[in-house]
């Protein structure tokens, strides 16, 4: 009897530790070794719970420092990503309570008359308090892996939320440090056309002596007025675009745009060298990529908990307490328990319900493994796009400083000749807007420079 006592037990136990998930194999996505972009960078293992550390602190500017502290505390953004976190979080923990047996304590207090007509009864009415005082526990059977993989799958989304949290801290920075390095381009751009407004200027005064000389025709004086005007004009232009940017600032820092202000301020646009390091590495760190990761394993486990609705569910009860209707509530006499019901539950027939649920299941795990996939070649591509775009600014702005300064001679030539009555004003003015074009081409790319590597970093996942 012993035997076969302990050969139920041991199968009990075997079948409490089935799960009816298959087993969790992530697509391989084929990795390069290197990036063709950059030589020297190698593959490594997945870095993804790696600190990201303060990249933007490379730009060594206190403006930026001070800007993604404020985005931290006070961005909506970020908020709502934290609630979205503690909101799974919590979910995992509900789904994790179930593992567990449900035990109540409950008391009772009455006072009942009973008929004496009542059966067994001998004719005479009682009256009687009666008292109870007792607990119950309440547990399923998790046979077939239902409540685990439901577990599973809830800490598992909870851990892809904790990455999207870490996703949208990224996101957030980078989009403050790129609104930034367009906020600080266009104070340069403007303050070039505040010079370019000075010498035009200067050219305008010339001309219209030289015009009053009898010199100059009036074509020259209007030439040089157009050039003039033009350039004032595109310094109002730029102040829209640099107020609208400023606005963009404060809705990711948390501000109200009428009450944020950043100082405008020329200085020289850093593109500081980022991450040198093994790229691959620091790509495997990208959170959106474990996000997507983990959301798959969630639908795997699901699809455990699909099929485990085909086999019948186990579940034990247990009661006890005292009871009683007279003298004390807890002596020994009193005492009660009951030991059951232990239930068994099998749907014979559901109309396909639980053979479309496990068909449901296996198509959303289809669909985020072809997510993961997606995100896993995506990141490759932004890699890459990035070390291309940094590589190529270099070698823009190298030929765009040597062509500003160029075109900043020839203004000076031109300029030299028509006081010397060598060239007439069209000379001058399209030399004059030559190297006015020349100059503003050379900010623009030295900006898309400093927004690559902030694109960088982010295509990165981060930087050490």
């Amino acid at each position: 009897m012993r035997a076969e006592r302990g050969v139920a037990m041991l199968a009990l136990a075997m079948l409490a530790g089935c799960s009816m998930a298959p087993a969790y194999r992530p697509p391989q996505t084929p990795a390069p070794e290197s990036f063709k972009e950059v030589e020297g960078w190698a593959a490594a293992t997945p870095m993804d719970g790696a600190p990201r550390g303060d990249w933007w602190t490379a730009f060594d500017d206190p403006v930026l420092d001070d800007l993604i502290a404020r985005a931290a505390r006070a961005s909506p953004t970020l908020e709502a990503a934290l609630a979205r976190y503690n909101q799974a979080r919590a979910a995992a923990r509900i789904e994790s309570a179930d593992l567990f047996p449900q035990i109540a304590a409950g008391a009772d207090a009455g006072r009942q008359r009973v008929s004496g007509n009542r059966f067994n009864g001998n004719g005479t009415a009682q009256t009687y308090d009666q008292y109870t005082v007792g607990a119950t526990l309440d547990y399923e059977v998790d046979l077939w892996g239902r409540i685990r993989n439901g577990a599973r799958a809830a800490r598992a989304d909870a851990e892809a939320s904790g990455d999207d949290l870490a996703s949208a801290r990224l996101s957030l920075q980078t989009a403050v440090a790129d609104a930034y390095a367009r906020l600080r381009g266009l104070d340069a751009e403007a303050a070039l056309l505040r010079q370019t407004v000075d010498a035009f200027g200067k050219a305008y005064d010339l001309t219209a002596k030289r015009h009053n000389g009898g010199i100059a025709s009036g074509i020259d004086v209007n030439r040089a007025r157009t050039v003039l005007d033009n350039a004032r004009a595109q310094i109002s232009a730029i102040a829209n675009q640099r107020a609208a940017t400023e606005h963009e600032i404060a809705a990711l820092v948390g501000a109200v745009a009428s009450d944020f202000a950043i100082p405008v301020r020329d200085q020289p646009l850093l593109s500081p060298a980022m991450p040198s390091g093994a790229p691959s590495a620091l790509l495997q760190r990208r959170p959106d990529i474990a996000a997507a990761e983990r959301r798959m394993f969630a639908a795997n486990a699901r699809i455990g908990v699909a099929r485990a609705a085909f086999f019948p569910t186990l579940t034990l009860g247990l009661a006890g307490g005292w009871q009683t209707t007279h003298g004390e509530l807890f002596a020994a006499p009193n005492g009660f328990w009951g030991l059951g019901p232990a239930s068994a539950l099998l749907s014979l027939f559901d109309g396909g319900r639980r053979k479309a649920g496990v068909r449901l299941s296996r198509a959303e795990y289809d669909e985020l493994a072809a997510d993961y996939r997606g995100t896993v070649l995506t990141a490759f591509r932004e890699v890459e796009d990035a070390l291309a775009a940094s590589r190529h600014l270099a070698d823009q702005i190298a030929q765009q400083r040597s062509a500003a300064t160029a075109a900043e001679r020839t203004s000076q030539l031109a300029l030299t000749r028509y006081r010397d009555g060598a060239a007439d004003y069209l000379e001058v003015v399209t030399a004059q807007t030559d190297a006015l074009d020349a100059r503003r081409a050379l900010l623009s790319a030295e900006t898309q420079r400093m927004r690559a590597s902030v694109a960088l970093v982010r295509a990165l996942g981060g930087a050490a």
